[in-house]
C-alpha cells in the first residue's frame, strides 16, 4: 500500500538564527510567511526534534510547497561545511527551479549569498543550468533552470494544463 499525500512536500531546515534566516527566505527568495509556533521543551522532546523547547516558522512558495524554519531555544553549535556538497554524510539540499538564473543568481550574490560553485550557472547537459549556494545558516539550495521544463516536468503540464 503506498502512502497517499495529502498536500505538497514541506521541508524542515535548522536555523541558528531565525530572524536571519527568515529574512533571507521571505525578503530575497519570495516565499510568503504562512506562521509563526512556539512548541514546549516537553512536547519537542517527545517528538525527538530538540531537548528543549523550539519555534517554527512557516513560509510557502508560490508552487505551494511550504518550508518550515526550525530554531531550537538552545543555540546550535556552527557547522563546518565540507568543500563538496556530496563529501558531507546524510547530505541534503533544497532545489528550487527558476525562471532566470541568471538574475536569481545576481539577486542572491546582491545580498552577499556564498556561491559553491561560482557566480555563473554551470550547464550540467543540455538546457540545464545549475548553481549551488549556501543560505545564511549553511544550508545548501540549488537552483535549477530548465530550458524546457515540460520535457522535464510532464506532471505539470498535466496539471496546469
Amino acid at each position: 500500500m503506498k502512502i497517499k499525500m495529502t498536500a505538497p512536500l514541506e521541508a524542515g531546515i535548522a536555523c541558528r538564527d531565525l530572524g536571519r534566516s527568515r529574512h533571507f527566505y521571505e525578503h530575497i527568495l519570495g516565499l510568503t510567511f504562512i506562521s509563526e509556533h512556539k512548541v514546549p521543551a516537553d512536547k519537542a522532546a517527545q517528538s525527538g526534534l530538540s531537548g528543549g523547547g523550539y519555534t517554527v516558522v512557516r513560509l510557502q512558495t508560490s508552487n505551494g510547497e511550504r518550508i518550515k524554519l526550525l530554531a531550537p531555544d538552545t543555540a546550535l553549535p556552527a557547522a563546518v561545511p565540507a568543500t563538496f556538497i556530496l563529501d558531507k554524510p546524510n547530505a541534503a539540499y533544497l532545489t528550487f527551479i527558476v525562471e532566470d538564473i541568471h538574475g536569481a543568481i545576481a539577486r542572491l550574490l546582491q545580498e552577499g549569498t556564498a556561491f559553491i560553485s561560482g557566480e555563473k550557472p554551470v550547464e550540467v547537459r543540455p538546457g540545464v543550468h545549475l548553481s549551488f549556494c549556501r543560505d545564511p545558516d549553511g544550508n545548501v539550495l540549488e537552483l535549477v533552470q530548465y530550458e524546457d521544463i515540460s520535457s522535464y516536468r510532464t506532471d505539470l503540464q498535466q496539471r496546469n494544463g
